[in-house]
Formats: structure tokens, C-alpha cells, sequence
């Protein structure tokens, strides 16, 4: 019985240090650069800057179809399956468009670099491209994403912009920030570009 529990504590003190150690690499990791551009009580306005990105199409309608094979495909490309064999940093958010018309997964390519000095894709499927500068209204929330999520907090952003005055355009938009074994401090968000005018 002894030994028992002081296996079961060996192995709570290392699951506790993994999650810390993975708390403290997301940290490191680069992010998207944004400006916040105004804060209301429950969500903001950011800027985005134009940005490079490798993404997927995928007939997926569900955070669950699109999350497990389309990140595969796009790791493949960062870990190199790429014309170079280049390894190519891992970034975040996750950026995720999930409709019944067709849906899209893309990972945000690190800073240096762009469309002309980022390796061809082995999987003709990968596609890069450079999305331009937008005004977003986001809003935040904690846990492992669902659909049920997802569709909670897009509800409930219209509802916010609706109440401000504040036009959304186009689809609302899922920003995920975690891998999928960080147990502690996940963070979440679902975007909408806006018709913001600057002040």
C-alpha cells in the first residue's frame, strides 16, 4: 500500500511539472502580433496586421471533424514536409473557420517569414497565403474547446456587438492557443471581423 502511494504521488509531482514545463513553452511561443484597439466589459476590439499563413480546406463541419486531421496536415508541413525539409516554428493561435460551406484550419507563420521566402508544401493540400490587415471583435474563454463552445460564445459576441452598435462581417472564427495535452491555463477565442471606423 506503501509503495502505492508513493508511486501515485511520483507520478502526480511529474504530470504537475509537465504541465508546468508546457505552461512556461507556450509562453515562449511567438504570437500573433495585434493591437488592442478598445476593451468593453466582455470582449475588444484588436487590430490584426496582414500575416502569412499555411491553411487547409477541409468539407469538416464540426471543431472535432476539422481539429485532429487538419492540424496533422499542417504539422506535417512546419516538421518538414516541405520542398527545403525545413523546420519551420511552431506559432500560435490555431486560427479555425468551421461552416457547413466548407471549412479552413491555418497556422500563422513565424514573423521572418512570408509568401516568397517559406518553403513549397509536399501536401499539394497546404496552401500559403497572406491574409490582409482586419479589425476584429474577440472574446475569450478557458477549458478545451467544443462545439458547444463554440457556438456559445459566437452567440453570445453577436448578442455584445449587437448591443454596441458595432457590424460584424463575415463568419465568426476560432482562435485556439494550446496543444492538445496542456491540461492548465488553456486559452480560447472567437473572432468576427468588424466594420470598425478609426477615431
Amino acid at each position: 500500500m506503501k509503495i502505492l502511494i508513493i508511486t501515485l504521488a511520483a507520478l502526480m509531482a511529474i504530470i504537475v511539472l509537465f504541465q508546468f514545463y508546457m505552461l512556461m513553452s507556450v509562453t515562449k511561443t511567438e504570437t500573433q502580433k495585434f493591437s488592442i484597439i478598445q476593451k468593453y466589459k466582455d470582449f475588444e476590439i484588436r487590430f490584426y496586421p496582414s500575416a502569412t499563413l499555411a491553411t487547409i480546406k477541409s468539407n469538416a463541419r464540426t471543431y472535432r471533424e476539422l481539429s485532429g486531421p487538419g492540424f496533422r496536415k499542417l504539422a506535417g508541413y512546419i516538421f518538414g514536409g516541405n520542398e527545403s525539409e525545413a523546420k519551420i516554428s511552431m506559432t500560435s493561435p490555431v486560427h479555425m473557420d468551421i461552416n457547413d460551406s466548407g471549412s479552413t484550419m491555418s497556422f500563422v507563420m513565424p514573423s521572418s517569414y512570408n509568401e516568397t521566402n517559406l518553403p513549397v508544401p509536399n501536401d499539394a493540400n497546404v496552401i500559403i497565403n497572406k491574409v490582409p490587415d482586419e479589425y476584429v471583435a474577440v472574446i475569450g474563454f478557458g477549458g478545451f474547446a467544443s462545439d458547444a463552445d463554440l457556438k456559445f460564445y459566437s452567440e453570445k459576441l453577436q448578442n455584445l456587438l449587437k448591443k454596441e452598435g458595432i457590424t460584424p462581417l463575415g463568419p465568426f472564427r476560432y482562435l485556439g492557443y494550446n496543444p492538445p495535452f496542456q491540461l492548465i491555463g488553456r486559452k480560447n477565442e472567437i473572432i468576427v471581423s468588424v466594420d470598425w471606423k478609426v477615431k
